[in-house]
């Protein structure tokens, strides 16, 4: 059974940090593909980071310099560290493991506001 389980979102004030954590289980996570979408409201899905097996990455225009996505392969985890938040920022992130097919996770709330 896959599972994919996040942790770590929450409200943060602009300006501020957050790191979100998704640990996955039932694949042999070293050879997959990790990453992170976000669905903001009245907006349509968008890949914010991706981090290939071999360790290449690719963010979205509007989190470049200001994300980081990473893996922890000993621990089958993919996080994702998030600096100098706007309140653009704000979406239900999801993380994923995609090896031909794509498992999600649930999704967590990252809310950035005053």
């Amino acid at each position: 059974q896959v599972q994919l389980v996040e942790s770590g979102g929450g409200l943060v004030q602009p300006g501020g940090s957050l790191r979100l954590s998704c640990a996955a289980s039932g694949i042999m996570f070293r050879i997959y593909a990790v990453g992170w979408y976000r669905q903001a409201p009245g907006k349509q899905r968008e890949l914010v980071a991706d981090l290939t097996r071999a360790g290449s990455t690719n963010y979205a225009d509007s989190v470049k310099g200001r994300f980081t996505v990473s893996r922890d392969n000993a621990k089958n985890t993919v996080y994702l560290q998030m600096n100098s938040l706007k309140p653009e920022d704000t979406a239900v992130y999801y993380c994923y493991a995609r090896y031909g097919n794509e498992y999600w996770g649930q999704g967590t709330q990252v809310t950035v506001s005053l």
